[in-house]
């Protein structure tokens, strides 16, 4: 079973739960359910000085194919696998984009954004197109921060989260609490260090910093990208984070943006393995070109 619930009462319903059940972390390589009988191989760039500032390319050359840029999750604290689900994309249409960026243990928020907003730009650079957003778990996080930060639609054309982390304070308080699973624990601790203070400790610097990594902060409505936001039934993010997004964007006057939750306790990219949201979630994305 799979629901659609429209946003309003999606929010008075579920905006005050937090609590869910443990999940499996998401999952280094979370493979699509089938490849291409030949793989296209990716070509890597660097949109900047750093390491982790490097794009690999799947499905370049033809003309007209509409750009999707990737952004893996891993707490902000690792890097994760998409190359399998890049190439299932490139192979059904779409110039990929499977972006990297600077983690917490390189740098603190909001050097992550930046190194989004910096590679959503060369994409629009090198392609001319305005690429559409498809991120997982912090990458989720950062999909959305990236489409709602001032005229997000500028540069996103439409942004699909599985799982985000829309609100790492909601993840730090989540993760505090007594009943919180071990996966919600650890990801407190990840928020913690990408933030680079406690909220506990207070502090208007720290605070101003915790506001300014919540999606919802600078939801802008019109201005922002059209939104498809998914979470499981059981998700250890669990669909507050996206409820209150949505309620943000849609009292600002986004019309376009969906809350789903679909069955079970998967996470992220583990969402993808279900075919019926991997064609969901395409048709979405061709919806929206």
């Amino acid at each position: 079973m799979r629901r659609t619930l429209p946003v309003l009462a999606l929010c008075l319903a579920l905006l005050s739960s937090s609590a869910a059940a443990e999940a499996a972390p998401e999952p280094s390589q979370p493979s699509p359910p089938s490849q291409p009988s030949q793989p296209s191989p990716g070509r890597t760039f660097s949109y900047g000085k750093h390491a982790r500032q490097n794009i690999t390319v799947y499905g370049a050359g033809a003309a007209g194919r509409p750009a999707l840029m990737i952004l893996h999750g891993g707490s902000w604290a690792r890097d994760t696998d998409w190359s399998g689900w890049a190439r299932w994309f490139a192979a059904r249409g779409f110039t990929v984009y499977d972006t990297d960026y600077r983690l917490a243990s390189d740098a603190a928020w909001p050097a992550q954004r930046d190194d989004v907003l910096a590679a959503l730009r060369w994409v629009k650079r090198r392609g001319g197109a305005t690429p559409l957003v498809l991120g997982s778990s912090a990458g989720g996080h950062l999909a959305v921060s990236a489409g709602a930060y001032g005229a997000g639609r500028k540069r996103v054309r439409a942004v699909v989260a599985l799982s985000p982390v829309a609100s790492p304070f909601r993840a730090w308080t989540d993760g505090g609490m007594r009943a919180a699973s071990p996966a919600q624990r650890k990801l407190r601790r990840s928020a913690e260090r990408l933030a680079g203070c406690s909220p506990a400790l207070g502090g208007q610097r720290c605070l101003r910093r915790w506001k300014d990594l919540a999606a919802k902060s600078h939801a802008s409505g019109t201005n922002d990208p059209p939104m498809l936001l998914t979470h499981s039934a059981a998700d250890f993010v669990p669909v507050a984070h996206s409820t209150e997004l949505a309620h943000a964007q849609t009292v600002a006057g986004l019309r376009d943006v969906t809350v789903r939750i679909e069955q079970g306790s998967a996470h992220g990219g583990q969402l993808l393995r279900d075919p019926a949201v991997a064609q969901a979630v395409l048709r979405w994305l061709r919806k929206h070109v």
